[in-house]
């Protein structure tokens, strides 16, 4: 028995195709923490800091003697790409070096510390083994990003999803079904589905708004214009969403727990399907494939 000397400051958050990677925590909390639809990192002890550099190493060089068969190393928590580009490489050489056989190495990333990285520091990031970065755009449009205190704009989005794409690393980008509630419903809609289409990214997400905390901080970012939608609110969000996207190759998901209408497929080979599939489930809602109430904790 081998006493690990790797550690966590709870609670941990993780995409769920992480869910076999090694998860490596660089920094603890979220750099920016200003989200008002984000209940992550509100807890005394995830207050944003850096995890001493030689501590990292530590776990890194443990994790090569004693685990087995590490293919993935996700790097948490909220924003590791905040770290500076010098420190980035050092733990990515640091994983290269004593975890050979990783294959992909991701992180969460927000448009705002991208663009604080330069093209160069992007592509040398990429080379030392960064592979894929799960980007929360949540929503396309400005004056909804004003709202929830997103920190970026459609257009910063826009410049960073793309300038990622220009260094090799993969872009996996997900939004919010509901935010902007009945009100900016269309515009979320149709701004989401522009961002998209100007950046293309590889993966493209949806999940549903999702406030277990009350919504009083949520609501003051709207002047009390926020409307939350009923189930085929949200079906109808999402087909205008997904009828105005024009992509070429992305795997779409929405299936993530609180969505009740899972859709899978790669746009826009598989829009139809999945536009059939929406249209079932606003019209036929019996007929539908819908995610019983008691499998969805939101």
């Amino acid at each position: 028995m081998h006493s690990s000397p790797i550690t966590y400051i709870d609670p941990l958050f993780r995409p769920p195709s992480e869910a076999y990677s090694f998860i490596l925590q660089i920094t603890n909390g979220c750099s920016w923490n200003k989200c008002t639809y984000c209940d992550m990192y509100t807890q005394s002890q995830k207050k944003f800091s850096v995890k001493p550099e030689e501590d990292v190493f530590r776990e890194i060089e443990w994790a090569g003697k004693h685990l087995r068969n590490v293919r993935r190393v996700f790097l948490a928590d909220g924003d590791a790409i905040s770290l500076s580009t010098r420190r980035l490489l050092a733990i990515l050489g640091k994983i290269r070096e004593h975890l050979p056989e990783v294959t992909r190495i991701s992180s969460y990333c927000s448009p705002r510390n991208v663009s604080g990285k330069s093209s160069e520091d992007l592509k040398a990031l990429h080379e030392a083994g960064l592979g894929l970065v799960y980007v929360g755009a949540e929503s396309g449009d400005d004056h909804i990003l004003t709202c929830i205190n997103k920190g970026d704009t459609h257009q910063s989005a826009v410049d960073s999803l793309n300038r990622l794409a220009d260094a090799g690393i993969k872009r996996s980008v997900m939004l919010i079904n509901g935010v902007g509630g009945y009100r900016f419903s269309e515009q979320h809609a149709l701004h989401s589905a522009l961002l998209a289409n100007k950046t293309q990214p590889e993966y493209l997400a949806s999940l549903v708004i999702n406030l277990p905390n009350g919504d009083a901080r949520f609501q003051a970012g709207f002047d009390g214009q926020f409307e939350r939608m009923n189930q085929q609110g949200l079906f109808k969000e999402i087909r205008m969403l997904i009828g105005a996207l024009e992509l070429d190759s992305t795997i779409f998901r929405s299936d993530h727990a609180s969505n009740q209408l899972v859709l899978r497929g790669v746009l826009g080979k598989d829009k139809e399907k999945m536009l059939a599939q929406i249209d079932q489930a606003i019209e036929r809602p019996q007929e539908a494939h819908l995610r019983p109430v008691w499998e969805r904790p939101f």
